[in-house]
């Protein structure tokens, strides 16, 4: 895959059209006025079991869009016919199943807005403000195992990226190097 540009920290994110798993178009231009959290996942991936088999993913999740004032968004980026990928069916059973709590699950089979974005890993996480700057980019913690064991005592950057967004303070930790498994995609 070519290296893509990396959107920067401070930049303006607001025009990418995109598909959920329920066939509804969004664009990120919707979103003003609302947090959006980016989540690029991948259900095979160690690291992001690590955080779903804990609930640790979908607390954050629930905690997230619970005043109604902010977006989460699974991203698929897996290509067909390597791992991840998934129907849009199939996407509505495994949020099911895991009890997760996003907005939508976005399908990017092509790889679009992943490479768009940069996503290098699942987990990979982004942080958006009410004035669609991106804030946050990086990993989902301060603990790179995949042991689940390693969620408890972690430093969280997108809970505290969220914190700080809804004080309308700066985020401390604005980009941390993303870690888990590499995003699956389209050769």
């Amino acid at each position: 895959m070519p290296a893509a540009a990396k959107i920067a920290t401070g930049s303006t994110v607001s025009d990418m059209q995109v598909m959920d798993s329920n066939g509804m178009t969004h664009n990120l231009a919707d979103f003003a006025g609302k947090t959006v959290v980016l989540e690029w996942t991948n259900h095979g991936c160690p690291y992001v079991k690590k955080h779903y088999n804990t609930g640790n993913m979908q607390q954050l999740q629930k905690d997230a869009t619970l005043d109604g004032e902010t977006v989460w968004l699974s991203v698929i980026s897996s290509a067909p016919g390597k791992q991840g990928y998934v129907s849009g069916t199939e996407a509505n059973e495994l949020t099911r199943s895991r009890n997760a709590e996003p907005t939508a699950v976005i399908l990017d089979p092509e790889g679009d807005m992943g490479k768009t974005f940069s996503a290098k890993t699942t987990p990979h996480m982004y942080v958006i403000d009410l004035a669609q700057t991106l804030v946050y980019q990086g990993a989902i913690d301060d603990n790179r195992s995949a042991s689940e064991a390693s969620v408890e005592g972690a430093r969280n950057y997108v809970r505290e990226a969220l914190t700080a967004v809804k004080a309308g303070e700066a985020v401390e930790m604005a980009e941390t190097k993303a870690y888990g498994c590499n995003v699956k995609y389209k050769s």
